[in-house]
């Protein structure tokens, strides 16, 4: 119920900063909240999303009111590294309003850019569809988890992971190692409750080790300003990165187990 009360406001697509929006506002859409209600909407968000794992409102809330010292490493980790500090300071966004979409189709096959927006016209998702920061009490953190949002789908590009709930979760398990976020571990740990004996066991035995691996060994991948690399080569950039092809017999298992 405390969920729905709480009705996200309209944010525009450059980041504000500076000025206080209204009484006890940081950013455009905030909604302060005491730590009672953190751990009420926490709870609550929590539950639906184990229930739910495509209720992205509820993923959202729930990363927002339990990544508070999660995201002081990732931005931690962003000010210590000079392409992660510009994006900071700059605040650029990732949406539809922002995106050259006939730019991103001209460019080269096999570059990132033409490689993410194939991936969003084949799994027909929308990078407007990332909710909006509401819950977190400090502008800049606020903007941490926001851009952690919009490069989600270049993530799944970049591991070459589709949008079912196989992919979505070795997806998150890589999050997890990158970033420590309560809500990719929980994600990691109890999203394979839903998936079939066939898919459990190719995620235990091949997609788990490979997340975790790739996680480790990959920088922090909020560091990279992937509006400037749309024509770099996926390959390359996956080569820069540390980040290996999954197991080549997998895209056959998961055609024959249907994902």
């Amino acid at each position: 119920m405390l969920v729905r009360s709480l009705r996200p406001c309209p944010t525009p697509n450059v980041w504000l900063r500076g000025a206080r929006h209204g009484a006890g506002l940081l950013y455009p859409g905030h909604l302060p909240t005491s730590p009672l209600q953190k751990a009420l909407l926490a709870a609550g968000s929590a539950g639906m999303a184990l229930y739910n794992p495509y209720r992205h409102d509820m993923v959202a809330v729930l990363g927002e009111t339990t990544g508070y010292y999660a995201l002081k490493f990732l931005r931690d980790q962003m000010r210590k590294d000079p392409e992660g500090a510009e994006i900071l300071q700059k605040r650029p966004r990732i949406s539809l309003s922002t995106l050259d979409l006939d730019k991103l189709r001209s460019l080269p096959e096999g570059s990132l850019g033409q490689e993410y927006l194939r991936f969003l016209d084949v799994n027909r998702v929308s990078p407007d569809t990332r909710a909006p920061t509401r819950f977190v009490d400090d502008e800049e953190l606020a903007y941490v988890i926001q851009r952690y949002r919009e490069v989600h789908d270049i993530l799944h590009t970049l591991l070459g992971m589709p949008t079912n709930l196989l992919g979505e979760i070795t997806v998150k398990w890589f999050e997890a190692v990158q970033t420590h976020l309560p809500m990719c571990i929980l994600g990691a740990l109890f999203g394979p409750i839903r998936l079939s004996a066939q898919s459990l066991q190719v995620l235990i035995s091949e997609l788990i080790p490979w997340a975790v691996q790739n996680g480790h060994r990959a920088p922090c991948v909020l560091n990279l300003y992937y509006e400037r690399r749309w024509e770099q080569p996926l390959r390359a950039l996956r080569e820069e990165l540390g980040i290996t092809d999954a197991p080549t017999w997998l895209s056959v298992a998961l055609a024959a187990l249907g994902l």
